[in-house]
């Protein structure tokens, strides 16, 4: 439905989780009975949850324990753990720094440069852990490091930046290819921000295996009031479903894989982005309030420390539990920030639902939610 904003501007409406729930159907399930289960190229999972590539979540331990969990860590290849021998006194000083200090001290800190052998390094310490190794680069940065990224046996490349278009125009540099870069890859890629049909759908078309959708930063972005730019992600997750179901059409079966990265703040979101047609999703903000992440209670992405535009900052989030039982519960509160997994399943029980693939198709409602 679109909407008059004056005489030369009409919009769509769109909406975000909070506008919308899903609705049970005439059959429950026993929850033990639910498969959560989820694949990518040849990797399997045995849960849809991948931790998202900022400081403040993954470090080389976490992404083993998230492995070790049934999900995957994604390493931010250009974060303090890329640039500094030990990064831990950073991370401790971020966490002690007041708030009128953090962002130009953040800039300082990651105006080290990315060194190559500890890129290599980390990633080799990820796989010494017996888990899928799974790293990320900006587009920026993807033509430059890749080779070093590849030769230390990623087995998941993620290309993630606020947005990333499969056509990117500059006078200035050479842009990445995307389509020739992937094609040249031994490896799968998952690819992103996208939040519209066209976007994703010209990604898929460069032989992406999976499509990130939103902007991510969640809780610590700033890019609405920096940019004007959101992506309301239920529209967002729905509108890049579409585009999979008819790149599928288009290619003659080819599947890709759609992860909600952005918005994901509770279990009831993870629940809701699923229902739109997620097959998966990249948590920032739910994960960053485990006790054991590397942000300690404060979360921040790449988007924070930016040199010339921060579109981002320091946020405190607070430490509820243990990473386990962030994942699997027992949850120490009834706010949706604990047993994701177990919410999820539930949800799924409730609804008649035995897998993710299933989920995609229960009914949805708008349902706006108003907090008084």
């Amino acid at each position: 439905m679109e909407i008059e904003i004056g005489r030369s501007k009409r919009a769509r409406r769109v909406y975000a989780f909070d506008d919308i729930a899903v609705v049970p159907s005439r059959r429950t399930r026993d929850p033990e009975d639910v498969s959560v289960g989820w694949s990518i190229d040849a990797y399997q999972f045995a849960i849809p949850v991948l931790a998202a590539p900022m400081d403040s979540v993954v470090s080389p331990t976490t992404a083993i324990m998230m492995g070790q969990l049934g999900g995957v860590g994604v390493l931010d290849l250009e974060g303090l753990w890329t640039r500094h021998e030990n990064p831990e006194p950073l991370l401790a000083e971020i966490r002690s720094l007041p708030a009128d200090k953090a962002t130009a001290r953040m800039q300082e800190m990651y105006s080290a440069p990315i060194q190559p052998e500890l890129v290599t390094a980390r990633l080799a310490e990820i796989r010494a852990g017996g888990v899928t190794v799974a790293g990320a680069l900006s587009p920026q940065r993807t033509q430059e490091l890749y080779e070093t990224v590849v030769a230390a046996g990623v087995d998941l490349f993620v290309i993630r930046g606020t947005t990333v278009s499969a056509e990117h125009v500059s006078q200035n540099q050479e842009p990445l290819n995307l389509k020739k870069f992937i094609y040249e890859l031994d490896v799968p890629v998952i690819v992103g921000g996208a939040a519209t049909y066209t976007a994703a759908l010209h990604l898929m078309r460069t032989g992406a295996a999976g499509v990130l959708v939103g902007f991510g930063g969640g809780a610590a972005s700033t890019t609405r009031a920096t940019l004007g730019i959101h992506a309301p992600m239920a529209t967002a997750v729905a509108d890049v479903a579409g585009a999979r179901r008819d790149y599928m059409d288009e290619s003659g079966g080819r599947y890709v894989h759609v992860i909600a990265d952005g918005g994901l703040g509770t279990s009831g979101d993870i629940v809701k982005a699923v229902a739109c047609g997620a097959d998966a999703v990249m948590l920032g903000t739910a994960l960053a309030r485990a006790t054991d992440a590397p942000g300690g209670g404060f979360h921040w992405g790449a988007e924070a420390h930016h040199p010339q535009l921060p579109r981002g900052k320091r946020v405190e989030v607070g430490s509820v539990a243990p990473l386990e039982e962030i994942l699997y519960g027992p949850a120490p509160v009834a706010d949706g920030t604990a047993n994701l997994i177990g919410a999820l399943r539930r949800s799924m029980a409730t609804t008649g639902y035995s897998d993710l693939k299933e989920f995609q198709r229960v009914e949805v409602v708008v349902a706006p939610y108003r907090v008084n």
